[in-house]
């Protein structure tokens, strides 16, 4: 099954692309492209935060019906290699859910080879 469009211009500015979602599971990927690069020519850590906010809050919202939103209440992220390659993977895995919040985690991988970062975070339903 494709998954749905984004609908989500941040993201797709980015060149985010939505390549799977199910209940308690979502993931992304975007190239490594030169505008996403820092000064040092690796993958900015904001880039590799965006989508690891994406993937951890996706994997709380999957619907089969009408769409589920949230926000972001707080989100650790710990760096862990450089991000050097073709694509960035960001795989996010809900954790528990509650009526109000939920809890997730993701991982951003560059080329399915090297974990490059992870985070946890908390969110919200609007």
């Amino acid at each position: 099954m494709q998954p749905p469009p984004l609908d989500n211009p941040f993201l797709e500015s980015l060149g985010v692309e939505l390549t799977e979602w199910k209940s308690g599971y979502a993931e992304f990927t975007m190239p490594i492209r030169p505008e996403t690069l820092n000064r040092q020519r690796v993958l900015q850590g904001g880039a590799i935060a965006t989508l690891l906010d994406a993937a951890a809050g996706y994997s709380g919202l999957f619907s089969e019906g009408d769409p589920i939103h949230a926000f972001t209440l707080s989100l650790t992220i710990s760096y862990l290699d450089k991000g050097l390659g073709e694509k960035v993977i960001s795989k996010g895995f809900l954790e528990r859910k509650g009526r109000s919040v939920f809890f997730a985690r993701a991982e951003a991988w560059v080329d399915h080879k090297v974990l490059i970062a992870s985070a946890q975070g908390v969110f919200k339903y609007a």
